[in-house]
């Protein structure tokens, strides 16, 4: 079991709890000292995590929740004032390629992501995103906002009977298995280690064996892999040339995994006839191409922005805390600690 220090372990947040709700915040805080910081962006958080653990300090815990950009990068620089005491770092995202867990490890903390809240709201963009191309709603919309009246919408594509390819049936992926084969759709995926045959009996999905075999056999691709150094630029050139042609794609995982430039040549070409996309290379900067193409359904990155996924993501991090706390192992960590 984790040793915290006299009295309550102190917790450090680096932004303030909105959503999580004050019964629950109420109930954390009869176990635990809640300290948060006043700050709103990195150059402020710098001296103010020093401060705070030179003043109040030292602290067991830090919570990092939504709205990460400000803050970014984080490095050991951001968190060296919190070493050698600080037992786990939480976060309320999914992703955590912008965290330097490698160094984490080799300084003894636990790191977490929360793997449940954002999940299910991501996979629902997936499905708005797989229907809006299949569909082609936004062009329509565009055109009946404009008076034109269906215009050459009739007839569009029908997505029942198509076949969904999912790169990644982790939490994400296996929700969005779950509803997109409500709409009569065929669900197979690829992962790098099968799924137990009882996982895939309850999602009705199928195993690819390799990418190229997902590729060349889906007629709409849905991307729910983690960004990390293996998956960055996992789908190129290469990859588009391998899928069927008139393929439809979506991508609710992260930008840099997709090469923009790839994707936007199969638009061009035809191999892709529409793609959705919530997630962008250089967010919050969108590639002007996809801005204004009638070919590319465009989200700001929203899947997991939904309110019970804040207020789930808050409750996930803090239970993370707890964990350790009350067991020795937190509850979702992406490292192991000896």
């Amino acid at each position: 079991m984790t040793p915290s220090i006299q009295g309550k372990p102190k917790v450090l947040a680096l932004m303030r709890p909105k959503a999580a709700g004050a019964e629950f915040l109420e109930d954390f805080k009869s176990r635990f000292q809640l300290d948060v910081l006043s700050v709103t962006n990195r150059k402020e958080a710098l001296p103010a995590i020093a401060e705070a653990v030179s003043t109040s300090g030292p602290y067991s815990a830090f919570v990092i929740l939504m709205g990460t950009s400000p803050f970014e990068p984080f490095d050991g620089e951001l968190f060296a004032p919190l070493v050698p005491d600080c037992k786990i770092i939480v976060s309320a995202s999914a992703g955590y390629n912008e965290f330097p867990v490698q160094w984490m490890t080799e300084n003894g903390i636990w790191f977490c992501n929360t793997r449940n809240a954002v999940s299910e709201p991501t996979a629902d963009m997936a499905l708005f995103l797989t229907l809006a191309v299949c569909r082609d709603t936004s062009r329509a919309e565009k055109s009946a906002r404009s008076g034109l009246w269906r215009n050459d919408h009739v007839p569009c594509t029908d997505p029942s009977g198509l076949t969904v390819g999912i790169i990644g049936l982790g939490a994400i992926g296996k929700h969005y298995a779950r509803k997109v084969a409500a709409f009569n759709m065929k669900v197979q995926y690829h992962n790098r280690h099968r799924e137990l045959p009882e996982i895939e009996a309850e999602y009705n999905a199928t195993w690819c064996p390799t990418l190229e075999d997902l590729l060349r056999t889906s007629d709409v691709i849905s991307v729910s892999v983690p960004l990390n150094a293996a998956t960055t630029g996992m789908i190129s050139h290469a990859e588009f040339a391998q899928m069927k042609d008139g393929v439809f794609f979506v991508n609710t995982a992260r930008g840099p995994i997709v090469n923009e430039d790839a994707l936007i040549a199969a638009l061009e070409s035809g191999k892709v006839t529409r793609a959705g996309l919530d997630v962008f290379e250089s967010e919050p900067k969108i590639n002007p191409y996809f801005v204004e193409s009638d070919k590319v359904t465009i989200q700001p990155h929203l899947g997991g922005l939904t309110n019970r996924a804040a207020r789930d993501a808050e409750r996930e991090c803090f239970a993370n805390i707890e964990a350790l706390f009350s067991t020795g192992r937190p509850v979702a960590p992406v490292n192991e600690i000896k």
